[in-house]
């Protein structure tokens, strides 16, 4: 543990604002484990379900829909196979970060705590101590936000058998929107994050939860590429610069012909006799 106390502190220490942002994603984390372990357990599942999978599965689109078509009546194979799918975007999230996760033994924690969280704060940061800093930081603290939230609400399942009453489910989206508020004041990112949750939200009735994210991907990179597209073809505004050398020589040639200069006077004094 004290390689990641050096990762965390060290060279790639972050700043107050990023460790701010972290904390506030976790404690979203936490309700949203809290609304995920009551309705386990008011869906009829033991405690100890929700609770082994907040802690080795650490997934929660995959753990919402295993609880949801395991509690709607189908298989549990089926139910697993799913949520392997929804994970599958974790593929591309580890091609994205090779060496974010570490060596030696964080190699075998590094992958078990890449989430959505932890890759968007460490593809934020500019260099690769920050990367990594902000990845440790925030998988780390889901890691503990995410099971103490669904072992407090599979607790109070009994109590509260609808979450949904209560609006827990809004809390981290809510807080996931104040994140990229910021992001969205750039031209070039804006009309991908619109062209990503356009397909998302129409593909939304017709595939799992999960999938139409994926799908967004795709659409939001592409937007992104073309957008940026004429921003890395400004060179040509440099031009202009070869107009503005030639100004001052054609106006220099006249005023040496018209009009001696003071920095000429070695030629003034050769005239003088």
């Amino acid at each position: 543990m004290g390689s990641i106390y050096r990762t965390l502190t060290g060279g790639g220490a972050l700043p107050a604002a990023v460790l701010r942002n972290i904390v506030l994603t976790c404690l979203a984390v936490a309700v949203i484990g809290l609304s995920y372990g009551a309705i386990a357990v008011a869906s009829g599942f033991p405690l100890w379900v929700p609770a082994a999978q907040s802690v080795l599965v650490l997934a929660g689109a995959s753990e919402f829909l295993f609880i949801g078509i395991v509690a709607a009546g189908g298989s549990p194979i089926a139910a697993a196979l799913a949520g392997v799918l929804v994970n599958a975007r974790h593929i591309p999230y580890s091609l994205a970060l090779p060496d974010v996760t570490g060596h030696g033994w964080r190699r075998l924690l590094g992958p078990h705590i890449m989430n959505d969280e932890s890759v968007v704060f460490a593809l934020a940061e500019d260099d690769l101590p920050g990367q990594r800093a902000a990845y440790w930081a925030c998988g780390i603290g889901v890691l503990i936000c995410w099971p103490a939230g669904a072992v407090l609400g599979g607790l109070i399942g009994a109590a509260i058998p609808d979450t949904n009453a209560f609006g827990l489910d809004a809390t981290f989206p809510a807080v996931i929107l104040a994140l990229i508020f910021p992001s969205l004041r750039d031209r070039a990112t804006r009309p991908a994050a619109l062209a990503g949750a356009a397909l998302a939200l129409a593909a939304t009735p017709f595939l799992p939860a999960g999938l139409p994210i994926l799908l967004a991907l795709p659409a939001a990179a592409l937007t992104l590429r073309t957008s940026k597209t004429p921003h890395s073809e400004n060179p040509p505004h440099t031009e202009l610069a070869p107009h503005t050398e030639l100004a001052p020589r054609t106006h220099d040639q006249p005023r040496t012909h018209d009009q001696p200069r003071t920095h000429d006077q070695p030629r003034t004094q050769e005239q003088q006799p």
